[in-house]
């Protein structure tokens, strides 16, 4: 018998809150995060929109000494945790830290500390090189430094799945729980990836919308989207067994009761054309949770505001649902906070939680112009009140992986 898994604690960083109820009610407002990029001069890019967290104050979450230790990735992801951990109400002194776990993973790690170093190595030399460069840059160290900062000594790991990188954290999580490999984990995404290098790569790959207007520039599923919103934040959610978060009475507000994951073994960008690769996924996640097509209500979609990814997953949501698809509630959280790589499904699947548990689904801001190829219920226009007991989060990554998690509305 496997571990039911329930979450029972959220934290969140985003280009719209910097906690998950100032996220949530921006959602709610259709709060657009984009704007101008501030962190570096953009005089010579073609690309000039990005969606950055405002505000953040390290300093908040964690002492001077430590935070000086930490690049930004990571300083999200502890911040995040520390919500999360929080909101759950765990006792660390209650607790067998060798049963309480960490899945954070993060698509890059610190490309600021590549490019600072990088550039005291070509003007200075090797000797001048900063000595934690390395344990400051690579990915693994979200969740290291998670696990450090609040003492969690059960599995850690990371994944790196590029964009679908939070939510196969997330779904490894679950996994872990329900084997028994672990009581809790701590679990979810992290991205800053907003720099000189992280813009012009994506730029040169032209995957990013050269809009000049925030609110026309990610707009997923619309006629006119051309490219994604470099976002950056962090989304962490604390899973229990069930019958962990029962016995701690903790506060339970959804069931993780499905996950899915396939390759499309296709293109290193693009996905599998007609969307099969994603549909497998979303099949898959439903098969672990028993659940039937016809039993989805919502779908939080990957939805990036580019051509090919908009178009191919659509097509996968009708290849897996056929009929039905049409009957589904469908948005891009995109929209209003950007792509947050591999801190979009940590941030989506808090989404999918807020969703079941307030009955609301929120508009796809920007969606304006019908893309006839396009033809599903995005909620266009404004968000709408809707019972949901079962969802599903989807994530595509560079290099053809995809992730699907089934949230279903916790029953005992």
């Amino acid at each position: 018998m496997k571990n039911r898994v329930v979450v029972t604690g959220m934290g969140a960083i985003t280009p719209i809150g910097n906690d998950v109820e100032s996220f949530w009610n921006s959602l709610k407002e259709k709060k657009v995060g984009i704007g101008q990029i501030t962190c570096f001069d953009t005089t010579d890019y073609k690309v000039k929109l990005a969606a950055e967290v405002k505000e953040f104050d390290p300093k908040q979450y964690m002492d001077v000494k430590t935070s000086r230790r930490m690049e930004r990735f990571s300083q999200f992801a502890v911040a995040a945790a520390k919500e999360a951990l929080e909101d759950s109400g765990i006792s660390m002194e209650r607790e067998d830290p060798f049963r309480v776990g960490v899945c954070v993973g993060s698509g890059i790690g610190s490309l600021q500390s590549m490019e600072r170093e990088h550039k005291k190595l070509l003007e200075k030399g090797p000797g001048r090189v900063n000595p934690l460069l390395v344990p400051m840059m690579i990915s693994n160290m979200a969740a290291g430094n998670v696990a450090i900062q609040f003492g969690l000594k059960g599995k850690c790991f990371n994944v790196v799945t590029a964009c679908a990188t939070g939510t196969h954290s997330i779904g490894e999580a679950f996994r872990s729980i329900q084997y028994g490999e672990a009581d809790v984990m701590v679990a979810g995404g992290t991205e800053a990836s907003i720099t000189p290098l992280g813009v012009a790569g994506f730029t040169a790959l032209t995957a990013l919308s050269t809009s000049q207007n925030p609110f026309r520039a990610s707009i997923p599923f619309d006629k006119e989207r051309n490219g994604f919103v470099m976002g950056e934040g962090s989304g962490i959610v604390v899973l229990e067994s069930l019958e962990h978060a029962q016995a701690r009475g903790a506060r339970i507000y959804a069931e993780l009761a499905g996950y899915g994951a396939t390759c499309d073994a296709y293109h290193i960008t693009s996905p599998a054309e007609d969307g099969s690769g994603a549909a497998k996924a979303m099949e898959m996640a439903m098969k672990d949770g028993c659940v039937k097509p016809e039993d989805i209500e919502y779908i939080n979609a990957h939805g990036t505001s580019t051509h090919h990814n908009d178009l191919f997953e659509t097509k996968a949501i009708k290849a897996a649902f056929g009929d039905h698809a049409y009957k589904v509630h469908i948005n891009s959280t995109k929209s209003m906070v950007g792509h947050l790589l591999g801190a979009a499904g940590g941030v989506e699947f808090i989404t999918c939680v807020k969703t079941i548990k307030h009955g609301f689904v929120h508009a796809t801001a920007g969606l304006e112009i019908v893309d006839e190829e396009c033809d599903l219920d995005y909620t266009k226009g404004e968000g709408t009140a809707a019972d949901i007991r079962y969802a599903l989060t989807n994530s595509l990554g560079f290099g053809g992986h995809n992730a699907s998690l089934l949230v279903k509305k916790y029953e005992s």
